[in-house]
């Protein structure tokens, strides 16, 4: 029987993950995913893709979203803030595309920038946010990269380790891949590809797209470094995609059909298969 084995949410794009036995999914993924995002000044977004040290900004958020904790290892304090949800919006940019965010002010700003050694600043998706995303099924998200919802199963993670294990390489955690929610007990690597519909307790997800991945699958999100090519190479011998110009493919993104509230331990059940598009 599969059934959830990890849930995690990410309060700020691009930083440190927040695991979870229980989690609430919204229309735009777990509650609090993806919520914040780091900017240079300019308000264009910052990612692991250029700034890897952003992986280690470990965030805390209160169950009401009102309170924001920042830390990191080896800085010499951390930051507690109250949120704001009401601000002035100013523009921010997330790949090119036009957004807006609420600043959350110079404390948080300069602490950001101390840490990533370039001027930063902290916004917060506006209660307005009204993003719709791509993929089969159309939904929303906060700052994720696409998608609400990424899942990816163990099995999938395990072939992968296998296969650097065998090349003299080291075997990878699951947070090198930051999924939102991991799924045990699917013997099949990859079954993820196939589904089309998950419902989990009282949630339905609906597939968007296969989660085609990039360069922060390279770093080390423990010590926030660069490692080198692998996942990345040993990926693209297997999982090239068939389309969007033949990315690497390792996990499936969804939209949010039905909200409500996931635990770990709950059943998957898969009510409509596909074929995959690899």
């Amino acid at each position: 029987m599969a059934r959830v084995v990890e849930l995690s949410y990410y309060p700020i794009k691009g930083c440190a993950g927040v695991s979870a036995h229980d989690a609430v999914l919204t229309s735009a993924g777990l509650a609090h995913d993806r919520s914040f995002m780091v900017t240079s000044e300019e308000g264009v977004y910052r990612t692991q893709r250029r700034w890897p040290r952003l992986a280690l900004i470990r965030p805390g958020i209160s169950p009401d979203g009102e309170r924001l904790s920042l830390r990191a290892p080896g800085h010499p304090y951390a930051l507690d803030i109250g949120v704001d949800a009401s601000g002035p919006r100013r523009d921010v940019d997330l790949f090119g595309a036009p957004f807006t965010g609420i600043d959350q002010g110079d404390e948080a700003a300069a602490w950001l920038s101390e840490v990533l050694g370039a001027p930063s600043r902290l916004v917060r998706v506006p209660p307005e946010h009204d993003r719709v995303t791509d993929g089969q099924v159309p939904g929303t998200s906060g700052y994720a990269d696409s998608s609400a919802v990424h899942v990816l199963s163990r099995s999938t993670l395990d072939l992968l380790n296998g296969r650097l294990t065998e090349s003299g390489g080291d075997a990878l955690p699951m947070d090198r891949f930051r999924p939102n929610i991991v799924i045990g007990g699917w013997d099949d690597p990859h079954t993820e590809d196939r589904v089309r519909r998950i419902a989990i307790a009282d949630t339905e997800l609906g597939y968007t797209k296969l989660a085609i991945r990039c360069a922060v699958t390279l770093v080390d999100q423990e010590t926030g470094t660069r490692t080198g090519p692998e996942p990345l190479r040993t990926l693209a011998s297997y999982r090239r995609a068939a389309s969007g110009g033949g990315g690497v493919a390792f996990g499936t993104k969804y939209a949010v059909l039905r909200p409500g509230k996931l635990s770990v331990g709950d059943e998957v059940r898969v009510t409509l298969w596909g074929e995959a598009e690899l």
